[in-house]
């Protein structure tokens, strides 16, 4: 153990020189378990040179790195991997916030704002701690995350010309008015975020009861609920303040249209628009919003149309989609994906189709969409929908993917959600939906039946359908099989059955009426030799055993009055001979 000197400081370190620090910080970064193991027992002699004054860097580095290893063997369940990630992730914010907290606690989230930790890790640690366990993914990501972290803070920093373990302390050796200065003017932005929050739901819900009201006019006119009339003067002024805000708070507004009761409407406003809650699960494959529903935000979308709002719009429709929603939401999520990319659609004639008219299209130009991310972002969000969502991304792609590339892609994806991904959603009586349980395979074999009979119907063809197997079903044997066996089996204590056994219901090894204890499988009456004392015909004996010739000693070959086996052809027949 060397003392590593600065101008100002002098620190105490485990390692034996700056080469044993990098290989340690290479084997950990390696990912590698191999590797990793190895470092993991570097670290440990590091700790018992440095007692309690283990870094906490080193030490949260070690913890996680133990998780990615144990993780690696396969060995280990689901939920004992959360927890095991869970206390690793749990013990690095509580212990890299620890020293930045005064007399005053301050809340986590700030703290760890203050060295670049983002709240979502805090709110990881949070569900951790007080809230049902979140899934193995994200503390996979968690836990990736805060090792990249530790990386760029820590180990990537003490390469440098100094090797100095007080990495944090700068936040403690800060002014203290500079803190409370910092401290309020976070104060000062989340306040103005709350309120831009408040504003926008204030804007949203305006349009909301004013599109109600239209609809409500429109309903007591007789109209056709699709023949929406020109947005009002309140509509108008409202369309205005949306759109002056939301070019200073677009990604707000992206969050409030996330929420139930705007872009994902409630059973209430489903039931106000006369759209029936179940047309959500008529068909899940191929999401599609209702039409009154499309009209009732066509308006707004209108306004908001610029290329990095509707980016900004798919990014968090796929994050919400991602976080696993209820079927509810899910629908109307896929639904407003699917209608974004059908109206970007290169065919203005498909856009056309589905929109009837030119003025309801809700993007005048054609938007450039990242379509690397949006594949990367529908396959890290599966549902029911996503191979009908890859299949709209595919059909779009201004350079598509090679056609072998799309059609194993949307295969995973189907065998992944256990969807469809075909050409089209999947009917009654399409023979190509795929199989993936016993229930589906039945499926199947009914409509195939139904099939063939409206198939021999319209052909007025009298065809006799074999009727399926039943479990009484036995097996019928000719009277000369039936002599054959029982000769066979004559001396013996073994006879034909030939009762009518649902030996269906019996499992291999038993019998009707056996009991359950062993002891009944017993002889009365039994007796036990050797091997040595078996007799053995000569002629019956194989002249090969596997692919050694045995070699064969009688008394005429011989010329002796010898033992007819020597020690080594025993060894040999004993080897391969199996007794009961």
């Amino acid at each position: 153990m060397k003392k590593k000197t600065t101008g100002k400081t002098r620190h105490v370190v485990a390692w034996m020189n700056k080469a044993e620090y990098e290989h340690v910080m290479e084997y950990l970064y390696s990912k590698e378990p191999a590797l990793q193991k190895h470092a993991l027992h570097r670290i440990s002699a590091w700790k018992g040179r440095f007692g309690q004054s283990t870094p906490v860097a080193v030490e949260s580095t070690a913890d996680l790195v133990r998780c990615q290893v144990l993780d690696s063997t396969g060995q280990l369940e689901a939920g004992d991997l959360v927890l095991l990630y869970g206390m690793a992730l749990v013990r690095f914010v509580n212990l890299i916030t620890e020293r930045q907290q005064k007399k005053v606690a301050r809340p986590l989230r700030r703290l760890a704002g203050n060295i670049n930790i983002p709240e979502w890790v805090v709110n990881l640690r949070h569900d951790l701690t007080h809230r049902r366990l979140p899934s193995l993914k994200w503390c996979r990501k968690g836990c990736g995350f805060v090792l990249d972290w530790l990386h760029q803070e820590y180990w990537s920093r003490q390469m440098g010309s100094q090797l100095a373990e007080d990495w944090n302390s700068s936040s403690e050796e800060e002014d203290e008015e500079e803190i409370v200065k910092r401290h309020e003017r976070d104060l000062l932005s989340r306040q103005k975020e709350i309120e831009a929050h408040k504003k926008v739901r204030e804007l949203l819900n305006s349009y909301v009861q004013e599109q109600f009201q239209i609809y409500e006019d429109l309903t007591k006119q007789g109209r056709q609920r699709d023949m929406w009339p020109d947005a009002s003067a309140d509509l108008s002024w409202i369309l205005t303040q949306i759109k002056h805000f939301a070019t200073e708070a677009s990604n707000i507004f992206a969050d409030v249209l996330m929420q139930d009761g705007f872009l994902i409407p409630t059973a209430e406003q489903l039931e106000s628009l006369d759209i029936d809650p179940s047309e959500d699960s008529d068909d899940v494959f191929a999401p599609c919003l209702p039409r009154v529903f499309l009209h009732f935000w066509l308006p707004l979308l209108k306004v908001l149309n610029s290329s990095i709002f509707i980016n900004l719009i798919l990014d968090k429709l796929f994050a919400e989609l991602s976080n696993e929603p209820s079927s509810h939401r899910t629908y109307y999520i896929a639904s407003w994906i699917s209608e974004i990319l059908l109206c970007n659609s290169k065919s203005e004639l498909k856009a056309h189709k589905r929109l009837k008219i030119s003025k309801e299209r809700i993007f005048l130009n054609r938007v450039q969409f990242p379509w690397r991310n949006l594949i990367s972002a529908c396959v890290n969000a599966p549902c029911t929908a996503t191979p009908f969502l890859l299949r709209q991304i595919f059909s779009d792609m201004d350079k598509p993917l090679p056609h072998d590339a799309q059609q194993n892609l949307l295969q995973l994806c189907s065998i992944y959600t256990q969807g469809y991904h075909g050409n089209s959603s999947p009917g009654p009586s399409d023979p190509a939906q795929p199989v993936y349980t016993l229930q589906n395979l039945q499926e199947r074999l009914k409509r195939n039946a139904a099939q063939n009979r409206d198939t021999h119907s319209s052909n007025h063809t009298p065809v006799s359908l074999q009727a399926p197997p039943t479990e009484e079903l036995q097996e019928k044997l000719s009277t000369e099989t039936v002599q054959d066996r029982n000769s066979a089996l004559r001396g013996s204590a073994w006879s034909m059955c030939t009762d009518k056994v649902p030996w269906k219901q019996y499992p291999l090894g038993k019998v009707p009426g056996q009991p359950e204890d062993p002891s009944c499988l017993m002889v009365e009456s039994y007796s036990t030799f050797t091997v040595f004392d078996q007799q053995v015909e000569l002629d019956q004996l194989p002249q090969h055993h596997g692919n050694r010739s045995v070699s064969l000693q009688t008394r005429g070959a011989s010329g002796s009055d010898g033992p007819l086996w020597t020690h080594s052809d025993l060894s040999k027949l004993k080897s391969g001979l199996k007794l009961f």
